[in-house]
């Protein structure tokens, strides 16, 4: 089966390019400034795959309406205003190689361009009576903002238990995946069972995602160099946490006191690229990966085969197996 993102997209193409439309006139507003850092926004998006994971699992559970729109069009928003606060929060100049929001303008600027999306989003929910839409866009971001502020708090001890890493995880990045399946199936299925499903589902896809963004940090890119980003920003990911819990006393305080003091040396930051993949952190990583993954697709063959079904399972592919 491919995993090619064309494809994927293949039984929601009309439905997304629509989307684009509807997409852009959410994100237009009176003040002119406003209007032109968001036009900047949405010539610079990604792979959408937000939107894609709406469309597909709300055609997997029933037909494609003018709520699964405002579903996609809430996510998008949501996701959109989390890039830009959490550039101003990292102190980040560059999104997707371009210029980030606060970058180009102001962190104050960003602050407020990310409140006036995440606000604009509530609104569209509100003004077309869609308030499971909200119910489920409110849990996601709470939870992402609770995933944030847990990770700044007990990252400092730079000696984390994998529970807290995945509950870390889970609701730092996997949620917002999660309310893009949830909000995509209730859009077209109001079966609450079928809305915890879908969350369910996301949060796997989410969960499998994360750790293969941690993978990247260890492995080799063009320059057959590792990339060692997560160290240098003393980030917490799994293969690290395995690779210490596997590690002598001594080891284990070397390794913490080189990731705390000098993490900013390229040699120190081989050798403990080194410690992590000597200690089997990397398969140990990959396996849960994979095991999320099967977790995802299981739910999926819950359901009848189809193009559509078909397409989600190599979009649960496609997020482990893309290069960045």
């Amino acid at each position: 089966m491919s995993h090619n993102l064309e494809k994927i997209k293949a039984p929601v193409q009309q439905e997304l390019i629509q989307f684009e439309k509807h997409f852009k006139e959410s994100m237009k507003s009176s003040a002119p400034l406003l209007d032109k850092i968001t036009y900047y926004i949405v010539q610079k998006k990604g792979k959408q795959i937000r939107p894609i994971l709406v469309f597909l699992t709300a055609k997997l559970c029933g037909e494609i309406r003018d709520s699964t729109y405002v579903a996609a069009s809430l996510i998008e928003l949501l996701h959109t205003a989390t890039l830009v606060h959490d550039d101003v929060v990292d102190d980040a100049y560059e999104r997707r190689g371009f210029f980030s929001v606060n970058a180009l303008w102001k962190n104050k600027i960003a602050v407020l361009v990310g409140d006036y999306l995440l606000s604009q989003g509530m609104n569209i929910a509100l003004e077309t009576k869609n308030y499971r839409h909200l119910h489920t866009v409110s849990k996601a971001i709470k939870q992402m903002a609770e995933g944030e502020l847990i990770q700044i708090e007990k990252a400092r001890k730079l000696d984390i238990k994998e529970e807290v890493y995945y509950d870390i995880i889970t609701k730092k990045t996997a949620s917002l995946i999660a309310a893009a399946c949830a909000a995509g199936a209730s859009s077209t299925n109001s079966d609450p069972e079928i809305l915890d499903k879908f969350w369910k589902l996301g949060e796997k896809m989410g969960i499998a995602f994360q750790i293969k963004d941690d993978l990247f940090d260890y492995g080799e890119d063009n320059i057959g160099k590792p990339r060692g980003i997560d160290i240098k920003e003393k980030k917490m990911t799994l293969p690290l946490i395995y690779a210490l819990q596997h590690a002598d006393y001594a080891t284990k305080k070397k390794v913490i006191h080189t990731i705390k003091n000098e993490s900013h040396d390229e040699t120190k930051v081989r050798e403990i690229i080194d410690f992590v993949k000597k200690s089997g952190g990397m398969e140990y990583a990959s396996d849960a990966m994979v095991s999320y993954q099967n977790e995802a697709i299981e739910i999926l063959r819950e359901f009848e085969p189809s193009p559509t079904r078909d397409a989600l399972e190599s979009l649960v592919y496609f997020v482990t197996q893309r290069s960045l």
